[in-house]
């Protein structure tokens, strides 16, 4: 049996941070953090070898460090932090982040430090690095429901201009007569929030260079891969009249339901025109009247094969002209990352994408950040609770639902306000705290939009 050191009453050299920070997120580690006294083995070897371990896992929190003039600077650990602010030296701007702004002017040394950016449709991975270690690591969940909320914003003003005695014609009032370069909302929101990620990070570390990982698709080409030449401008309707003729012809004017080719025939959309389907003849097929009601009404079932979706093409083919050029970014493409993510031995995800997109080789990582987009306006009906008529709120109030907000000295999550934006209500918590009084209530920060 191997002897036992004597109890050790200092701070283990192998731990990361001192707890005893202002608040407890700054200080949160779960794999590093020492939070009692321990007894050490008088093998020194293992305790080294654990210590090297232990730091190629993870590293330490950092602290956001902004200059007198609002300027990023070099972060700083959550240690040098509080003895900024016992001095005076600096101030909290920003509670997520943490952040700190010096009051005394400084000098700005500034190390080498790159961002990668692994673009994608529904998700964004981002890397900060430096010739040693990672600094911020992370995955951004776009919002995939514009499309949606478009449509039904639609219905609501159709049925209420349908009210109107008279109204404008609006046939000159298209979108996409007004000016050129016209993407759709739900793109032009995701390549919107490529631009807002990248601005955010760059508001928080002092970034020397950036790169982005873009594509070309040819669509044609991923639908036929035999396509070539002429073909690309003659299509798959050549020498059809309309649609109907060619899916008619195409299917051989047989019902794809019983697959018999007597009746009168109808054309159905694979995926229903309410679930975003298009026209496209991939996602048509011919079948009898009869076979199409019985299929609606559910008195028959059919599987039917979905088409391929090329909604992710648009927006990658779009990354460069839009991201790269204004952004005035370095840019890379898929094939090299994946070249290089597999010499390192790393898994296909967002963050690690990203790390090998910055350059990444042997730094120490980061802990990994998943957050998403969300939207920033809640305008709804108000359900009354007395039974009384729905309406719109038309006041946008100042706290949000979702925003995390002081009460009583405890952190809490706003659920809403009501009583005319006089009282606040809370999403169940551990204190069992309802609601509150507005003039109580203080806000850390925003629930809203990107959140790092």
């Amino acid at each position: 049996m191997q002897k036992l050191g004597k109890r050790n009453t200092y701070i283990p050299i192998d731990t990361s941070l001192v707890s005893g920070s202002m608040i407890s997120n700054v200080n949160k580690e779960e794999t590093l953090s020492h939070t009692n006294l321990k007894t050490f083995s008088n093998n020194l070897e293992e305790n080294k070898s654990q210590h090297t371990e232990k730091q190629n896992l993870r590293v330490s929190v950092i602290v956001y460090v902004k200059n007198i003039k609002g300027q990023p600077l070099m972060p700083t650990t959550p240690r040098k932090a509080k003895m900024f602010l016992k001095q005076d030296k600096a101030k909290v701007v920003s509670c997520k982040p943490f952040t700190i702004q010096l009051n005394y002017a400084t000098g700005e040394s500034k190390q080498k430090i790159t961002l990668g950016i692994d673009s994608g449709y529904k998700e964004i991975g981002f890397s900060v690095i430096t010739k040693s270690k990672e600094f911020l690591s992370g995955e951004l969940t776009l919002r995939t429901d514009v499309s949606k909320k478009l449509t039904k914003r639609r219905m609501y003003r159709r049925n209420r201009r349908n009210k109107l005695w008279y109204r404008k014609a609006r046939f000159l009032n298209r979108v996409k007569s007004k000016h050129k370069g016209w993407l759709p909302p739900s793109i032009q929101h995701k390549i919107d929030t490529h631009i807002r990620l990248i601005e955010k990070i760059k508001k928080l570390l002092p970034i020397t260079k950036t790169i982005i990982e873009v594509a070309k698709f040819d669509t044609q080409k991923l639908q036929n891969i035999d396509i070539e030449g002429v073909e690309y401008q003659q299509g798959q309707m050549k020498d059809y009249d309309n649609l109907r003729e060619f899916i008619l012809q195409r299917d051989n004017y047989t019902c794809q339901i019983c697959n018999k080719k007597e009746g009168i025939f109808d054309i159905h959309h694979i995926i229903q025109r309410k679930d975003s389907g298009s026209n496209r003849p991939d996602n048509l097929v011919c079948v009898h009247i009869k076979c199409h009601k019985d299929y609606h009404k559910g008195k028959i079932k059919h599987n039917f094969t979905k088409p391929k979706s090329f909604k992710q093409t648009p927006i990658m083919n779009n990354i460069r002209k839009y991201v790269v050029d204004k952004l005035s970014c370095d840019y890379t493409y898929g094939y090299i990352t994946k070249r290089k993510r597999k010499e390192l031995s790393l898994d296909k995800t967002h963050y690690n994408d990203a790390f090998v997109i910055a350059g990444g080789n042997n730094q120490i990582r980061s802990n990994i950040i998943r957050t998403k987009v969300i939207r920033r306006n809640n305008r709804q009906l108000q359900q009354n609770r007395k039974g009384m008529k729905l309406a719109i709120r038309k006041q946008r109030y100042k706290i949000q639902s979702g925003d995390i907000i002081s009460y009583q000295g405890n952190k809490l999550i706003c659920n809403g306000m009501f009583n005319l934006g006089k009282y606040v209500s809370f999403v169940k918590n551990t204190f069992n705290i309802k609601y509150g009084k507005i003039d109580l209530v203080k806000v850390l920060y925003y629930g809203k939009g990107i959140q790092l």
